[in-house]
């Protein structure tokens, strides 16, 4: 079964036991498990259902693997011929977790 949900401001097409990189769900902690409810589409086989915009009474299930900052990512400010230099770093902050089940009621 598949099914296309929308967390944290994107999109995933997801299965059972898929692993994702998604951006830090706040007041959580690795082992906790959460309800998504914005499921856009699932597929079963040939039965297709989409939502308008969203199923009704369809849930995926995921548990937080872990919450980790990502690579940083370097900004560098430069303009010509004045001197001017600005170096700055982000690091993304994530969670990880796994697709335990998809449920359409």
């Amino acid at each position: 079964m598949k099914a296309v949900i929308q967390t944290q401001g994107r999109q995933f097409t997801v299965q059972e036991g898929d692993i994702l990189k998604v951006n830090r769900y706040p007041n959580t902690e690795a082992g906790k498990t959460l309800d998504i409810k914005d499921v856009l589409m699932c597929e079963d086989g040939a039965d297709v259902r989409f939502g308008n915009p969203l199923l009704k009474n369809a849930v995926v299930q995921v548990k937080i693997l872990e919450n980790k900052r990502d690579h940083k990512v370097h900004i560098l400010k430069h303009r010509r011929r004045g001197g001017f230099q600005r170096k700055q770093g982000f690091r993304q902050e994530l969670s990880v977790i796994r697709v335990e089940s998809i449920k359409v009621k």
